[in-house]
C-alpha cells in the first residue's frame, strides 16, 4: 500500500486527488487543480499552431509513451528514466516533484470556490504536468473529461486505511481525537464540539452517535455510489459506446452524437473487461519470469567454463522452449468470460399450462341462472349462470362463458333460454327455462298498417370518435375537430323495418356530413362511407351523394340547411335503405341486399350539429315488403 501513495496524489498540488478527471492523454488532475492551470488560446491561434510551436513535438510524445513500456512496473526487469524537457521550457517542481506548467492565468480564469460555474473561454487549453501535451478543450469545459470515479474511491480506502485515529472535523485549530460520530451528520465530533456544535435536545436529540471506529466502518459499507453522465448530471451511465471508448447514458443515445455508434450493456462490458484485466496479471506475472530466465541465461553466457556450460545448456534450452511454448498456447490466447447471459422464455410454458383441462369423472349438474343479472333491451337479451353451490364438480378454468348476450332479436317478441355444462365425462342437464320478453319498440310487417312506433335508442358514446361531443341525454352530438368523425346508436337491428330522423341544428360554412348504416368495426376517423363496413348518403347545401366503399354514386340535386331534416328508412324485409330530406324521397333506393346486424351511424365535424329522432311512424309513402314464410320479420 506504501508505494501505491505516489500514484494516488496530484502532480499539480501534490496533495491526494479530489475529485479527480481523466484527461485524453490517460492521466489524472483535481478538478480544481485543472481549473488553475486552464489557459484561454487567442482567437487567432489555431491548435495546430500552437501545437507546432510547443516544445515538444508530437514524436517527443510517442517517444515518451514508447520509453514506459520498459519501466518496471511493466517488466520487472530494467530502470525508470526520467523525462529531460527541453532547455527552453519554463518549468517548475511540484511538492512530488512532477514538473508543472502553470500558465499566467487571466483575471476570469482565477481559482473559484468548488461548486461554481467556471466559465470557460473560447478556445480554453490545458497542458498535462506529466506529459506536457496542450489539449483543446470544447464548448463544455472542464465537464467534458470523464470523472474518475474509481481512483477516487482508491483514494478514499487508502486514505481510511492510513487514518490510525479519527480526528475532529469541527475543531478550529489542530483537530483533536474524535470520540462520537453521528450517523445522521455523518461527522466525527470530539467532545467540546459536540457539546458545542450537537447538543443533545431539539431536533438534534433524536439523531444517534455512535463510537468513531464504527461510524467508520458504517462509512465503509454504505451503498454504492451510482455514476452518472458528464453531458446529463441527472441521468446513470448505462452504456458503453465501443466506438468512442466510454460509458454514456440513454440520453446521450437519442440526442448526442453516439446515436449512431454502437453501443453495448454497461455491466456485459465491465465483466469483459475484468477478464482482460486478469489476463493482463497473469501476462505480467509471466512476462516477470520470462525476463528472469533471460537475465539468467545472459549470464550463463558469460561463463568461461566449457564443461559447466555444456552441463546446463541443454537444460536452459529445454526451459526456454518450454516458455516460448506456453506464451504461445495459453497466455496470448484470449480469454472467454465463465459468465454467460441466459433468458428463460416461460410463455410457451405458462401458455400451455393455461391450456390443461382435467378429465371429470362426472357429468357437471343443471347451472343455475342469476336471474338479477339476465335482463333485455330493445332487441337483445342477457343470460347469466353459475355452477350450483353444493356441485361436486366444477372446471379447472373458469372464463367469461357463463354469461351470454344475444343481439339482433325481433322486438315484442317472447324467447325461452336456458343452458347446460358439459365436460369429457358428458352433456349435464338444462337448467330451468327462462323467458324474456324483447322490448315493446318494433312491429312486424303484418302489423305495420297499425302506424305504431319502431324502435328507439340514442347515439352510443362508448363507440363513438373521442372528438365526438354528447349532449341532451346523449340525443344531440357535435365534433370538436375540423375532422369528420363517426359515432353511431346503442343499438343494433338485423329484423324488420326501422326509421328514424335527424334534424340539423347548426350548419356552417357548407361541410358534409353523412348518414346511414355501419357495422360495429367501422372506422370511426373518416367520413362515414369511406371503407366497406359503411352505408351513407353525404351531402352539402346543393346536392347529395350515395357512397360505399369509397364508392360515389347517384348524384342528386337538393341539399340542406339549418333546420332540414333528414330520414333514413332501413327495411330487413327488402334489404333496403332508403334517404329523405324533408319529408321527400333524395334519389333512388340507396343500397339492396343488406344483411346482418346494422347499427344507425352519422358522420360529422364541428361546423354541424344534429338532433337524434327515434320512435318515429313508417312514412305514408312507403308500402313494406311481404314477410318470410316462418311469418317472422327476417
Amino acid at each position: 500500500m506504501d508505494e501505491m501513495e505516489e500514484e494516488l496524489k496530484c502532480p499539480v498540488c501534490g496533495s491526494f486527488y479530489r475529485e479527480p478527471i481523466i484527461l485524453p492523454c490517460s492521466h489524472n488532475l483535481c478538478s480544481a487543480c485543472a481549473r488553475n492551470i486552464l489557459v484561454q488560446t487567442p482567437d487567432a491561434e489555431s491548435p495546430q499552431s500552437r501545437a507546432s510551436g510547443s516544445a515538444v513535438s508530437d514524436y517527443d510524445y510517442l517517444d515518451l509513451d514508447k520509453m514506459s513500456l520498459y519501466s518496471e512496473a511493466d517488466s520487472g526487469y530494467g530502470s525508470y528514466g526520467g523525462f529531460v524537457s527541453a532547455p527552453t521550457t519554463p518549468c517548475q517542481k511540484s511538492p512530488n516533484g512532477v514538473r508543472v506548467f502553470p500558465p499566467a492565468a487571466p483575471q476570469h480564469l482565477l481559482p473559484v470556490p468548488p461548486g461554481a460555474l467556471t466559465p470557460v473561454p473560447r478556445n480554453a487549453c490545458i497542458t498535462c504536468p506529466q506529459c506536457h501535451r496542450s489539449l483543446t478543450l470544447d464548448e463544455r469545459g472542464l465537464r467534458g473529461f470523464p470523472r474518475n470515479r474509481v481512483l477516487e474511491a482508491v483514494v478514499d480506502r487508502y486514505q481510511q486505511s492510513k487514518a490510525a485515529a479519527l480526528r475532529c472535523q469541527l475543531c478550529e485549530k489542530t483537530p483533536t481525537e474524535a470520540t462520537v460520530m453521528c450517523e445522521q451528520c455523518d461527522v466525527f465530533y470530539c467532545d467540546p464540539c459536540r457539546l458545542r456544535c450537537h447538543p443533545p435536545r431539539g431536533p438534534l436529540a433524536k439523531h444517534r452517535l455512535v463510537p468513531p471506529a464504527q461510524g467508520r466502518i458504517s462509512r465503509r459499507t454504505s451503498p454504492r455510489k451510482i455514476s452518472t453522465c458528464t453531458e446529463h448530471e441527472l441521468e446513470n451511465l448505462s452504456m458503453y459506446c465501443v466506438q468512442c471508448k466510454t460509458p454514456v447514458c440513454y440520453q446521450c443515445l437519442e440526442e448526442g452524437k453516439h446515436g449512431t455508434h454502437e453501443v453495448k450493456a454497461l455491466g456485459a462490458m465491465w465483466k469483459l473487461h475484468k477478464v482482460v484485466r486478469d489476463q493482463i496479471s497473469h501476462c505480467t506475472v509471466k512476462l516477470r519470469q520470462t525476463t528472469g530466465l533471460m537475465e539468467y541465461c545472459l549470464e550463463v553466457i558469460k561463463e568461461n567454463d566449457p564443461s559447466g556450460f555444456l552441463q546446463i545448456s541443454d537444460a536452459l534450452i529445454r526451459r526456454v522452449h518450454m516458455t516460448e511454448g506456453q506464451w504461445g498456447k495459453g497466455t496470448l490466447t484470449p480469454r472467454m468470460s465463465s459468465d454467460f447471459d441466459l433468458t428463460l422464455d416461460s410463455g410457451p410454458l405458462l401458455q400451455t399450462i393455461h391450456q390443461l383441462d382435467f378429465v371429470q369423472m362426472k357429468v357437471p349438474a343443471a347451472p343455475m341462472l342469476q336471474l338479477e343479472e339476465c335482463c333485455t333491451q330493445n332487441n337483445s337479451a342477457t343470460l347469466s349462470w353459475k355452477q350450483p353451490p353444493l356441485s361436486t364438480v366444477a372446471e379447472v378454468y373458469v372464463g367469461p362463458e357463463t354469461i351470454c348476450t344475444v343481439d339482433g332479436l325481433h322486438f315484442n317478441s317472447t324467447y325461452k333460454s336456458r343452458v347446460k355444462a358439459f365436460n369429457s365425462s358428458g352433456v349435464g342437464q338444462y337448467s330451468k327455462t327462462l323467458v324474456m320478453h324483447t322490448s315493446e319498440a318494433g312491429l312486424a310487417p303484418c302489423d305495420i298498417q297499425s302506424i305504431g312506433p319502431v324502435a328507439w335508442f340514442t347515439f352510443d358514446p362508448a363507440s363513438a370518435h373521442p372528438d365526438i361531443m354528447f349532449s341532451n341525454d346523449n340525443l344531440t352530438v357535435t365534433c370538436s375537430s375540423y375532422d369528420d368523425r363517426v359515432v353511431m346508436g346503442n343499438t343494433a337491428f338485423s329484423r324488420g323495418v326501422h326509421y328514424w330522423e335527424m334534424t340539423v341544428d347548426r350548419y356552417d360554412n357548407h361541410p358534409d356530413p353523412a348518414f346511414g348504416v355501419a357495422r360495429g368495426d367501422v372506422l370511426k376517423d373518416v367520413m362515414l362511407g369511406k371503407d366497406d363496413k359503411a352505408w351513407a348518403m353525404y351531402v352539402d347545401n346543393n346536392r347529395s351523394w350515395f357512397m360505399h366503399n369509397n364508392s360515389h354514386t347517384n348524384r342528386t340535386d337538393g341539399g340542406i340547411a339549418k333546420g332540414s331534416t333528414i330520414g333514413v328508412l332501413l327495411d330487413f324485409t327488402r334489404g333496403i335503405l332508403i334517404f329523405l330530406i324533408n319529408d321527400e324521397q333524395q334519389g333512388p333506393v340507396a343500397f339492396d341486399s343488406l344483411e346482418g346486424a346494422y347499427y344507425p351511424a352519422i358522420s360529422l365535424n364541428r361546423n354541424v350539429q344534429v338532433t337524434l329522432h327515434t320512435g318515429l311512424p313508417i312514412p305514408d309513402f312507403y308500402t313494406p315488403g311481404e314477410p318470410d314464410p316462418t311469418g317472422s320479420v327476417c
